[in-house]
């Protein structure tokens, strides 16, 4: 554990090797890395969230921290504003903890970081300084998947719960669409690592209310005409975890400007045909848990305003 410890040290930004394209730019002195990001946090949206599994968002909304950069490069990703757009403000990781207290002063079921581990340094930081202010709502970390093992451990004492996607079966598929060919593996060792952080805090745990306190939810993308991909998607997810995971699988694949403009499968929705075969292939495993979605998702109502909403305000003293 020391020496994951260390990934998350005063050091990591300078020649920044914390997710799995390790592209050693010097993220201290405002070089970018592969993520779009220097070593400067950068925060998009902070509020209140109702689009997430209902033991994410139940009735009252999940407290979810949008953060800009992202180490993939989807090209049919909805929050390209962030992810490679550069969108979002400067914070500070005091400012970071005080926006989690102003979230569960809100209402909020938890705190849910989304995309943040390129952050991870200041996030671990941020959360514990927040929990020293009083925050003792679950820390939800809401990810691509694509991540290292040993960031993923090393922030084992400060996640509760792990909103995980596992997008590709195929590393070909995955280097086409996301221009990482490496994802399947990657996504599979992050996913190792995250089942051994909740096993050994005790496993899930639900609130009375039905909210998740601690545990794991692996989301997949149906992908127009790559149904074959994602039932191997949903075999990897099987073999690793079993029923130790809620499953989600999502319909909502909606295509954005760039798609549409290529043409091909990717320019139109999932149909209800292929949807079905990957819902009744998720059953036929022995998923226990599974959620999913009922036909009209295809918006992009999912996608929130980014517009730096709750991220600027005083700072915690």
């Amino acid at each position: 554990m020391p020496a994951e410890k260390d990934l998350l040290g005063a050091a990591a930004y300078e020649r920044c090797e914390l997710c799995p394209r390790r592209c050693r730019a010097r993220r201290s002195d405002g070089v970018p890395g592969r993520c779009g990001m220097t070593s400067e946090l950068r925060v998009a949206r902070s509020a209140l969230h109702f689009w997430e599994e209902p033991p994410i968002s139940g009735e009252s909304g999940s407290g979810a921290i949008f953060f800009s950069g992202c180490p993939l490069r989807c090209v049919f990703c909805q929050n390209h504003e962030i992810s490679s757009g550069g969108f979002g403000l400067p914070v500070t990781t005091s400012r970071l903890a005080e926006m989690m207290i102003e979230l569960k002063a809100a209402g909020a079921l938890n705190i849910n970081l989304v995309t943040p581990l390129h952050f991870a340094p200041d996030v671990r930081e941020a959360v514990l300084l927040a929990r020293g202010a009083g925050l003792d709502l679950p820390i939800v970390c809401n990810t691509s998947g694509y991540e290292r093992a040993d960031v993923v451990r090393a922030l084992a004492d400060v996640v509760d719960v792990w909103l995980t996607d596992f997008k590709y079966a195929s590393g070909a598929l995955a280097g086409e669409l996301s221009a990482a060919p490496d994802y399947p593996e990657v996504a599979d060792e992050a996913l190792a690592a995250m089942l051994e952080g909740v096993r050994a805090a005790g496993g899930r745990e639900l609130a009375p209310d039905g909210s998740m306190r601690r545990g794991i939810i692996v989301r997949h993308l149906v992908l127009p005409s790559h149904a074959d991909d994602s039932l191997a998607v949903l075999d990897r997810v099987w073999d690793l975890a079993r029923n130790e995971v809620d499953l989600s699988i999502m319909n909502q694949y909606t295509p954005n400007e760039a798609c549409r403009r290529a043409g091909g499968p990717l320019a139109g929705p999932v149909s209800d045909e292929e949807y079905e075969i990957v819902l009744c292939h998720a059953d036929d495993l022995g998923f226990e848990r599974i959620w999913w979605q009922e036909g009209g998702t295809v918006s992009e109502s999912f996608v929130p305003a980014f517009d730096a909403t709750g991220v600027e305000g005083p700072e915690l003293g």
